[in-house]
C-alpha cells in the first residue's frame, strides 16, 4: 500500500497523452525548419514595431503592455479580472508546456475548477517561445487552441526580456496586436499612428468584470460576509469558502451598502482584486465610507484592488506605478513583526502612504523599494493588503491573513502578533572553523570549493578571522596568497579530515564557532561526531547554522519520518535496519522490488534496487559495511523527481530559491540525472503544492540557512511523497547558485551568523534584499559527465548510486537548446544531441533494451529511436521519460532530419533562408552540426555556414543573469548568449561591417603573429574577427583577455584546473586587465561572477569562443590554465583570427602531436624511449618485436591518458590501437617502448620567450606505469641523484627553447640510474601546479599570466634544496562507487580528486596523506593480507614483512606469497585460499576474510601493468576489499613506505601534532627566503 500525501479527491486520470491538435501534419520534410504561425506585429505606442508569429486567434487587439514574471500559472493569470484589458507579456520564455485544464470540471460552487473566472481577460499574449505539444495529465487541449476558442491573439518569437526592460525603463505602453491575415494586406506593418491604440485604463474595466447579480456561496455557514466584486477571483471565494467556512454573499461593485435592496446580513465586508484605476470606482468607496463609519465597526478586508479602495475611502490618495507589480516573488515585510513574505501581485496602481489620515498606519511594505503593501487602522478591525494572499497563481504565504479577518468577524481574541526578538540577540564571533571536504570524489566534487569559499567571502566581509581544514591542496578554498589576503581565510590546515584532528585544532585555535554544512557529507560527519561525543560543547564551540540534532533528524530516517508525520507529510514507505535479518524483514513488509540506501552517505553510497531476496542479502552486506545503519525504501521508479533549495532565518523568513526538475523519473540518483530548472512540467497547483510543503517541513525540522528537499510526484495526479531533506551545502546548491545567480553558500553563511534574509543584500541587483525568490526567464540544464569507459569490469548502469565524476550547466531560451548545448559541454567530441550520428549507441545495440535500462548513454538511445521514427508514446512506454521532454527531442531529430532531406546549403537555404537558420541556431544546432548534416567537412565546413548565417544576419546575443527576469536593473557580469532574442544586454562590439579594409585584430603591430600571411587565412579572419580600426587604439588591458576555463570536471580535469584559471583571473585585475571567463561548470569558483569582470557561461567550443570573441574584440585568449579542452582550441582559434597569448598556437600543436613531438626530441638529441608512429596495425607489431614486449600506446591530443595502454601481447596491441585510434581521430597514435622499474618526475615550470623563469621538480613514489594523475607525488624530490635533476633541468631548458615557451608548462621525465629520458610534454598548466605553488609558496599561474600579457616579470626567489619540510600529494579515488570496477592503476588516470599534507620529512607527510584519502590504518585486528606476484616484489617487500611482524601484525597471505617467504625467511603466515570465482564460499577463501571483516589491510601487488578484462583472483580480493570498506594497496613502493611508516610511529594519534600552512613557510632556512 502507498503512504504518500494524496491532495486528490477524484481518482486517478489516465496515462498522460502528448497533445496531437498541435502537432504537424505536413509530411514536407522541410517543414520542421520552417515558423509556423502567422506573421504578426506589435506595435506599440512608443514608436517600436515588433515582429512574431501567431499561435492565437487570428485577430486584432489593442491593450496595455504590461509584464508578469511568474514561472508558472499561465491558465490562472489569463483568467484573473486584474488583467482586463492588457496585453500580457510573460517574461519566463517556455509557454504552453502543460497545457490548459478542462475548463468544464466545476466545483462544488459551480466555478471553474481550474481558472480564475469564466473567460479569458487578456486582450493579448507575448511570449518568447510557445510550446507546441503539452505533456500534463490535467491538460484538455493546447493553450492555443484555447486562446482561438476564445478569440484571443497570442504570439512568439519575441525578445521579451528586452521588451520587459523597454517597460521597464519607460513604464507601460498601450500596444496593438495584429495578425497578418486580420488586417487589409496594405494596412499591415503601416506606420504607428496614435489612433491605432486604445487606453483601457479609460474604460471603467471594473464594470466589466464586475458581476450583475448578487450571489451567496456556503449557505448557512459562519460568518456572514459580503464581497465585493470589482473583479474577485475564484480562489479567493474558494478559501473563504471552503477554508474559512464563511457564508460569503458577492455583490456587484455597485452595490448600495448602505441601501442595501437585497437586504443581505453581513458581519464582514471583503474587498476584492480587480482592474484598472481604482478612482473609477467611486459607487464603491462610497459603500466602503458607509462601513467605516459604523457606530458599531464591522470588519473591513481588501486585497489588491481592495487595497487602494479602503485607502480612498479612508482618506488617502493613490496613483499609478511607472509598470505595477506582475509576478510572484514581491518580498513584502509585515511591520508588525519583521517577517518578509513572499507575494504574488497583479496591479498598476499604489497606496500613497505619506497620505494616510489620522489612525491608519502601513501594515506591509515592498522589501525592494519600500513602496506601500498594505494599511491599518489603529483602533478598529480594518485592514488590507496589495498583493493576494490567496494566490492562483503563486504562493499562499500569507494566506492566515483571511485567518485574521474572519476570526475578529467572529468576535475572536486574535493572537497578539509581536516582533521577533531575534535580530537584536544576534551573537558576534570572532573567529570560526570551516570544515572542508577533502579530495574531490564520486558524490562530493568542486562543488564544496565553491561553497567553502562563498563561505570564506562571508565571514570576512563580517570581520571574522577564519580558519580551514581541508587537505585538497588544487582547490581555491586552500589559497593563503599574499595579494588575496582579504578573501582567503586567515589559516589553512592541510590535515585529514577526522574527529580527532578537528578536536585538535579546535583545542589549539580555540574558535567560537564552527561550520559544517559547506564541507558535504565528510564535514558534517565529523561534526555530528564531535557533537554526540560531547567535545564541542566542552570545548564552547557553537555549530553555525543549522543544529546537530536537526541535521541528525533528516540524516536518521525513523526519526525523520516521525517528524514528517508531526505535520501530516510521510516519506515514501521506509524501514531502517541494523543488519540483514531486520533488512530482510523490512524488504517482505513493503514488497520487492525495494531501495537499499545506507545512512549518513553521501551521493547513495552502497544503495541500489533489490529484486528479490537473495540480490536483497548481497546488497544489504555490501551496504553495511560503510554504515551501521541501512534504509529500505518503496521503489517509486517511475515518477518524477523534482527538488526544492530552501533558505530560511532565525526569524522564520523562509524562500525557495529555485526549483528543479529531473529529466528521467525516479530511480537515477540526482547526480547522475539531467536536471532542468525552473520545472518544465509542473502545474502551478502542483509547483506551489510542493513549496508549500517545502516550507512547511524546513520550518519544523528548525533549518536554519540552506537546504534542499527531493519530492516523488506521482506522473498522474497530485499524489507525492517526500524523499529527503539535505540539511547542508549540497551538490544541487551550487548548481542551484548558479542558475539563479543567487549565492546559497553566502546567504547561507550570514544567516548562520544571526543576520536575517531582509538585512542581506542582493548581490546581482546591488538594490534589493536577499529575501526573495529569483524569477528566471531562461532555462538551466544540468547533465553529468561520468568517466565509465577508463575502468575495466565496470558497469555503466544508473541507479541509486552516483556514478557521475562532474556535471555541465547550459543556459538558454528553449529547451531544445540547452540539451544541445551541454551534450557539446559534456564531450566536446560530440556537435549536439544525437542518436547515430554521436557514435554512443553500438550499431547492432539492442535498442528497446537500451531504452528500458538507464545507461551514462541512455539519451543518445532515446535520440536514435526517434531518429528511427519509433515515436514519442513508444519511447516513453520504454522509458517514463515525460512526453514533454520527447517531444522536444523529436523537434530535433525532425529538424536534423531536414537538414540531411536539404543535403546541401544552398538547398537549405533556397526560401526562407534566415528563418531556417535561425530556427536551427534557436534548437541549439551548432555550426559544425549543421555544416555536417549539408555534406561539408572540417574547419572550412564550420566557417562556410558561419558565414553564411552571419550574411542572413544570424548571430547569438548576449544576456544578462539578473534574477529578476529584467524587473529591475542589474549591475551583474553573468552572461549567456542565446539566438531567442534580438539585443544584447551588455554593450558589445559591432557586428555588422565586413569592410575589405578594415584591418583585423591578428594584424595590430602588439599582436602579430606568425603563420597568419597567407591571402586564404586574411580572408577567413576578415569574415571572422572583429577588431575593427575604430577600437584599435584602445589599450590591451581596457580590451581585456579572455580566460578559457576547464570545463566539466571529469577524471584527469578538476578542481585543480579551476585553481588555475582563478589564479590567472585574479592577477590579470591586479595588473589592470579587464577579465573575461569562459566556463560552463557549475561546481566552479571561477563561474562565481564575483572573480571576473564577465562571465560567460558557455560552451568552450570553437564557435562560441569566437563569437564572445567577436564581441569583446579582446587582446588576447589564454588557453593554458584550463586543460586540455582550451587547450586543443588554440590551433583553430587561432586559424580562425584569434590572438592567442603565450606560446604560439603552433607549437602547442608540435608538443601535442606525438608525431611531431618525438621527432624534435630526436632532433635535439634528447633521450626518450623507443617510438614509433604508426601507419597500420603490421607496423605497430613488428615495431612491438623489434623492441620487445612491453609497449606502451600513446594517442595525441588526450588528458588523463585516455586511451593510452601497456600491451604485453600483440593481442593486447592490436585491441588496444583501435581505442587509442577512436580517442585521437586524425591525430598520431604513437607507440614507445614501455619502460620497467623507472623512476617518474615531474617537471613544473613558467617560461618567457624560452626561458624558464621558475621551476619545481617533484618525484612520484610509485615507479613509473602509474599514470601521474595516480602517482604519490613528493616536493621536494627526496630520492633523485643530483646528476639526474641537473640532467632533467638540462632538457626542460632546451624543450622550453625549442618550443618558445611563454606560460606554464609540464614536462614528465623517467630516470632509471643517471638515465633520464622525457615521456611528454604539455605546454599548459597541470594538475601539479596548485601543489608546487602552495608548497613552495609562490604562486607559479600569476608568474606565467604576467609573462603571457607581455608585462615584465621577474622570476621567484626560489631554492629547492634549502626547503625545510616536504609536501606529498595523494591520489583520491571513488572504486566505492564504481561496481565492478578493478582499483587496480595503470597508464590510464582513474583517481577522481586529489589530497596533500605537510610534513617535516617524507613519511610524516605521506602518513598524513594517505590518511586524507580516507584511507584506514590496520588497527581494528592488526591483521594485513599480502598478495604479492611476482618473486623480484616479494624479495622487495621483504624488509616490509619483518616490520609488520616486529609491529604484532597477524600477516595473512595467498599460497604462492606464503610459500616464497616460508622457503626464503622460514616464516610461517597464516595461509588463505585464493578466490576461485565472484561465488566462492569457501571459509578459507580470502574474500570470505575480508566480507568477514577479519582482515583490516590488503597489500595485493601485481605483475603486470596491462589492463586486463578477465575475472582474476587478485581482481576478486580487490573488489572485495572496496566492496566491504577494507584499505588497500597495490603499488610496492606505497607499500613499502606506509610500513615505514607505521615502524616511525607516524599512525598514531598520540604523535600528531596540528600545524597550519604558514607555519611551514615560516621554518627557519638557510640561504634563501619566501619573503
Amino acid at each position: 500500500m502507498l503512504k504518500c500525501r494524496d491532495n486528490r479527491r477524484h481518482k486517478r486520470k489516465k496515462k498522460p497523452k502528448l497533445a496531437k491538435q498541435d502537432t504537424m501534419s505536413s509530411t514536407d520534410a522541410m517543414a520542421s525548419l520552417n515558423t509556423r504561425g502567422e506573421k504578426s506585429l506589435l506595435y506599440m505606442a512608443n514608436g517600436n514595431t515588433i515582429e512574431a508569429y501567431s499561435f492565437g486567434a487570428p485577430v486584432v487587439a489593442t491593450g496595455e503592455v504590461v509584464f508578469n514574471t511568474g514561472m508558472v500559472g499561465y491558465p490562472e493569470a489569463l483568467t484573473d479580472p486584474s488583467y482586463r484589458g492588457q496585453i500580457l507579456v510573460l517574461t519566463y520564455p517556455l509557454i504552453g508546456n502543460y497545457g490548459v485544464p478542462d475548463e468544464s470540471v466545476v466545483d462544488e460552487h459551480g466555478l471553474p475548477k481550474h481558472l480564475e473566472s469564466k473567460e479569458i481577460h487578456i486582450s493579448g499574449l507575448i511570449v518568447s517561445s510557445y510550446s507546441w505539444e503539452h505533456s500534463h495529465w490535467n491538460a484538455q487541449k493546447s493553450l492555443g487552441d484555447w486562446l482561438k476558442e476564445n478569440n484571443i491573439p497570442a504570439v512568439y518569437g519575441v525578445d521579451t526580456r528586452q521588451l520587459t526592460k523597454t517597460l521597464r525603463e519607460n513604464g507601460s505602453i498601450l500596444g496593438r496586436l495584429e495578425v497578418e491575415s486580420a488586417v487589409k494586406p496594405e494596412e499591415f506593418g503601416r506606420p504607428i499612428a496614435q489612433d491605432m491604440f486604445e487606453d483601457p485604463n479609460k474604460r471603467n474595466l471594473v464594470a466589466e468584470v464586475s458581476t450583475k447579480e448578487v450571489v451567496t456561496y456556503g449557505k448557512g455557514q459562519s460568518p456572514k460576509i459580503i464581497a465585493y466584486d470589482c473583479g474577485i477571483k475564484y480562489n479567493i471565494i474558494r478559501y473563504l469558502v471552503d477554508n474559512n467556512k464563511v457564508e460569503l454573499t458577492v455583490v456587484p461593485f455597485d452595490y448600495d451598502l448602505e441601501a442595501n435592496p437585497s437586504n443581505i446580513e453581513w458581519e464582514g465586508l471583503f474587498l476584492s482584486n480587480g482592474p484598472g484605476n481604482p478612482q473609477m470606482c467611486a459607487a464603491t468607496i462610497k459603500s466602503i465610507k458607509y462601513a467605516l463609519n459604523l457606530e458599531k465597526p464591522k470588519p473591513i478586508f481588501g486585497i489588491c484592488l481592495g487595497n487602494q479602495l479602503l485607502s480612498l475611502a479612508a482618506g488617502a490618495k493613490t496613483y499609478k506605478l511607472k509598470y505595477g507589480n506582475r509576478g510572484m516573488n514581491q518580498p513584502c515585510v509585515d511591520l508588525r513583526t519583521g517577517r518578509c513574505y513572499i507575494t504574488p501581485q497583479n496591479h498598476g496602481f499604489a497606496v500613497d502612504s505619506d497620505s494616510l489620515p489620522t489612525l491608519w498606519k502601513p501594515l506591509f511594505i515592498n522589501a525592494n523599494d519600500q513602496t506601500n503593501e498594505g494599511i491599518i487602522h489603529t483602533t478598529k478591525p480594518f485592514f488590507s493588503v496589495q498583493f493576494h494572499p490567496e494566490a492562483a497563481g503563486g504562493p499562499l504565504d500569507t494566506a492566515f491573513l483571511f485567518e485574521k479577518f474572519v476570526g475578529e468577524t467572529l468576535g475572536k481574541t486574535m493572537p497578539l502578533v509581536l516582533a521577533d526578538t531575534k535580530p537584536y540577540e544576534r551573537k558576534t564571533y570572532k573567529k570560526v572553523l570551516l570544515v572542508g571536504s577533502g579530495g574531490l570524489s564520486i558524490g562530493q566534487a568542486g562543488e564544496f570549493d565553491y561553497s567553502g569559499s562563498q563561505c570564506i567571502k562571508a565571514l570576512k566581509e563580517e570581520g571574522i578571522e577564519v580558519i580551514l581544514i581541508n587537505p585538497n591542496i588544487a582547490t581555491v578554498q586552500t589559497s593563503q596568497e599574499k595579494e588575496e589576503v582579504g578573501r582567503g581565510a586567515d589559516r589553512v590546515y592541510f590535515l585529514p579530515i577526522r574527529a580527532h584532528v578537528v578536536m585538535d585544532i579546535i583545542n589549539k585555535e580555540k574558535p567560537d564557532g564552527i561550520i559544517v554544512s559547506m564541507g558535504g557529507q565528510t564535514a558534517l560527519n565529523v561534526g555530528i561526531e564531535l557533537w554526540k561525543s560531547g567535545d564541542l560543547q566542552k570545548a564552547g564551540v557553537e555549530i553555525l547554522g543549522t543544529q546537530i540534532p536537526v541535521i541528525e533528524a533528516t540524516e536518521d530516517r525513523e526519526i525523520f519520518s516521525q517528524k514528517l508525520a508531526e505535520i501530516n507529510e510521510t516519506i515514501a514507505l521506509s524501514y531502517s535496519a541494523t543488519n540483514i535479518d531486520e533488512a530482510l524483514e523490512a524488504a517482505n513488509k513493503i514488497g520487492y522490488p525495494v531501495l537499499i540506501r545506507a545512512a549518513f552517505a553521501l551521493g547513495g553510497l552502497g544503495s541500489g534496487f533489490a529484486a528479490d531476496e537473495a540480490e536483497m542479502r548481497s546488497m544489504a552486506a555490501k551496504a553495511f559495511a560503510t554504515s551501521d545503519q541501512i534504509l529500505i525504501d518503496q521503489d517509486l521508479r517511475g515518477w518524477k523527481e523534482l527538488e526544492y533549495e530552501v533558505v530560511r532565518d532565525n526569524s522564520d523568513n523562509c524562500i525557495t530559491v529555485c526549483n528543479m526538475e529531473n529529466f528521467d523519473p525516479l530511480g537515477i540518483h540526482t547526480g547522475d540525472s539531467i536536471v532542468v530548472a525552473p520545472s518544465q512540467t509542473l502545474s502551478n497547483k502542483e509547483y506551489f503544492m510542493l513549496r508549500k510543503t517545502a516550507l512547511k517541513v524546513v520550518r519544523h525540522l528548525g533549518i536554519v540557512g540552506e537546504c534542499n528537499i527531493q519530492y516523488a510526484l506521482d506522473p498522474v495526479s497530485e499524489r507525492y511523497c517526500i524523499i529527503e531533506v539535505n540539511a547542508r551545502l549540497s551538490r544541487s546548491s551550487a548548481l542551484a547558485s548558479k542558475a539563479t545567480g543567487y549565492p546559497l553558500a553566502y546567504v547561507a553563511t550570514k544567516l548562520s551568523l544571526g543576520k536575517n534574509l531582509v538585512q542581506i543584500q542582493n548581490s546581482i541587483t546591488k538594490t534589493t534584499t536577499a529575501c526573495f525568490e529569483p524569477s528566471l526567464d531562461y532555462c538551466v540544464l544540468k547533465m553529468p559527465r561520468w568517466d565509465l569507459k577508463k575502468f575495466s569490469q565496470v558497469s555503466n548502469k544508473l541507479g541509486s548510486s552516483m556514478l557521475s565524476v562532474g556535471e555541465v550547466m547550459s543556459i538558454g531560451r528553449t529547451f531544445e537548446e540547452v540539451i544541445q548545448k551541454a551534450c557539446r559541454m559534456v564531450n566536446p567530441g560530440l556537435d549536439g544531441l544525437e542518436g547515430e550520428d554521436s557514435k554512443q549507441i553500438e550499431s547492432d545495440a539492442d535498442l528497446e533494451s537500451a531504452l528500458t535500462t538507464a545507461t551514462d548513454t541512455r539519451l543518445f538511445a532515446v535520440q536514435l529511436a526517434l531518429e528511427k521514427g519509433w515515436g514519442v508514446d513508444k519511447v516513453w512506454e520504454l522509458t517514463k521519460i515525460d512526453k514533454w521532454f520527447l517531444s522536444k527531442l523529436q523537434n530535433i531529430a525532425d529538424m536534423r532530419k531536414a537538414c540531411k532531406t536539404a543535403g546541401s546549403l544552398d538547398k537549405l537555404t533556397d526560401e526562407q533562408p534566415r528563418e531556417r537558420l535561425l530556427a536551427l541556431k534557436r534548437a541549439g544546432f551548432s555550426d559544425r552540426q549543421i555544416s555536417r548534416y549539408v555534406g561539408l567537412e572540417g574547419l572550412s565546413g564550420e566557417n562556410e555556414v558561419r558565414m553564411t548565417r552571419k550574411r542572413y544576419s544570424v548571430l547569438p546575443v548576449v544576456k544578462q543573469i539578473d534574477t529578476l527576469a529584467a524587473e529591475f536593473p542589474a549591475q551583474t557580469n553573468y552572461l549567456y548568449m542565446t539566438y531567442s532574442g534580438d539585443t544584447n544586454d551588455v554593450s558589445v562590439m559591432s557586428q555588422d561591417s565586413q569592410d575589405e579594409t578594415i584591418v583585423p585584430a591578428y594584424r595590430s603591430s602588439i599582436l602579430t603573429k606568425s603563420r597568419v600571411d597567407t591571402a586564404t587565412f586574411q580572408q577567413r579572419a576578415r569574415a571572422l574577427s572583429v577588431g575593427y580600426s575604430e577600437n584599435k587604439m584602445l589599450s590591451a588591458k581596457e580590451r581585456g583577455v579572455i580566460v578559457l576555463g576547464c570545463g566539466a570536471y571529469c577524471i584527469g580535469s578538476s578542481v585543480e584546473f579551476d585553481w588555475c584559471a582563478v589564479s590567472c583571473i585574479r592577477q590579470l585585475r591586479r595588473d589592470g586587465f579587464k577579465s573575461i571567463i569562459i566556463n560552463y561548470n557549475p561546481e566552479t569558483v571561477s563561474t562565481d561572477y564575483d572573480e571576473s569582470d564577465r562571465l560567460y557561461f558557455e560552451e568552450l567550443s570553437l564557435e562560441r569562443v569566437m563569437d564572445i570573441y567577436e564581441s569583446e574584440n579582446p587582446f588576447g585568449v589564454v588557453v593554458s590554465v584550463g586543460g586540455q579542452i582550451p587547450n586543443n582550441l588554440a590551433s583553430s582559434l587561432h586559424e580562425s583570427g584569434a590572438n592567442i597569448l603565450g606560446t604560439d598556437a603552433a607549437d602547442i600543436e608540435r608538443a601535442e602531436d606525438r608525431d611531431q613531438f618525438s621527432r624534435m626530441l630526436d632532433n635535439m638529441h634528447v633521450d626518450q624511449p623507443t617510438w614509433s608512429v604508426l601507419n597500420s596495425t603490421e607496423e605497430a607489431v613488428a615495431f612491438a618485436n623489434r623492441v620487445g614486449y612491453p609497449v606502451l600506446v600513446r594517442p595525441s591530443f588526450v588528458l588523463s591518458g585516455a586511451a593510452m595502454r601497456v600491451a604485453a601481447t600483440e593481442t593486447q596491441l592490436t585491441s588496444f590501437l583501435g581505442l587509442a585510434a577512436d580517442v585521437s581521430g586524425d591525430k598520431p597514435v604513437v607507440v614507445t617502448k614501455f619502460i620497467e622499474d623507472a623512476k617518474e618526475i615531474e617537471f613544473d615550470a613558467v617560461a618567457n620567450k624560452g626561458e624558464i623563469l621558475n621551476y619545481a621538480i617533484g618525484e612520484h613514489l610509485e615507479n613509473a606505469g602509474v599514470h601521474s594523475g595516480d602517482a604519490t607525488v613528493v616536493l621536494p624530490a627526496q630520492k633523485l641523484y643530483v646528476g639526474t635533476i641537473k640532467q632533467v633541468k638540462k632538457n626542460a631548458s632546451l624543450i622550453a627553447k625549442a618550443l618558445r615557451i611563454t606560460g606554464p608548462f609540464n614536462i614528465q621525465f623517467m630516470a632509471k640510474g643517471n638515465q633520464v629520458q622525457c615521456i611528454e610534454c604539455n605546454l599548459r598548466a597541470s594538475r601539479t601546479f596548485p601543489f608546487v605553488s602552495k608548497t613552495l609558496n609562490h604562486n607559479f599561474i600569476s608568474l606565467a599570466t604576467q609573462a603571457m600579457t607581455g608585462l615584465k616579470v621577474t622570476p621567484f626567489k626560489i631554492s629547492l634544496l634549502d626547503i625545510d619540510y616536504v609536501c606529498v600529494k595523494a591520489p583520491m579515488f571513488s572504486f566505492t562507487r564504481l561496481r565492478g570496477a578493478d582499483p587496480n592503476l595503470g597508464v590510464e588516470m582513474a583517481s577522481t580528486g586529489e589530497v596533500a599534507c605537510f610534513g617535516q620529512d617524507q613519511h610524516e607527510a605521506f602518513i598524513q596523506a594517505l590518511l586524507s584519502t580516507t584511507f584506514q590504518l590496520p588497527t581494528k585486528n592488526k591483521s594485513i593480507l599480502l598478495s604479492i606476484a611476482s618473486d623480484p616484489k616479494r624479495l622487495e617487500f621483504t624488509e616490509s614483512l619483518q616490520i609488520m611482524l616486529k609491529l604484532g601484525y597477524k600477516v595473512y597471505a595467498t599460497p604462492g606469497t606464503a610459500e616464497y617467504y616460508k622457503k626464503n625467511l622460514n616464516v610461517d603466515l597464516i595461509l588463505v585460499q585464493k578466490p576461485t570465482s565472484e561465488d566462492d564460499e569457501n571459509p578459507e577463501s580470502a574474500v570470505q576474510y575480508i566480507k568477514d571483516g577479519k582482515i583490516d589491510l590488503v597489500i595485493n601487488i601485481t605483475d603486470a601493468t596491462v589492463r586486463s578484462s578477465e575475472i582474476t583472483a587478485g581482481y576478486l580480493m580487490r573488489r572485495a576489499t572496496v566492496d566491504f570498506g577494507t584499505a588497500l594497496v597495490t603499488n610496492i613502493k606505497c607499500g613499502i613506505e606506509l610500513i615505514l611508516c607505521l615502524d616511525l610511529g607516524y599512525g598514531k594519534e598520540s604523535n600528531f601534532h596540528p600545524r597550519h600552512l604558514k607555519e611551514y613557510y615560516e621554518i627557519p632556512t638557510v640561504g634563501w627566503t619566501t619573503k
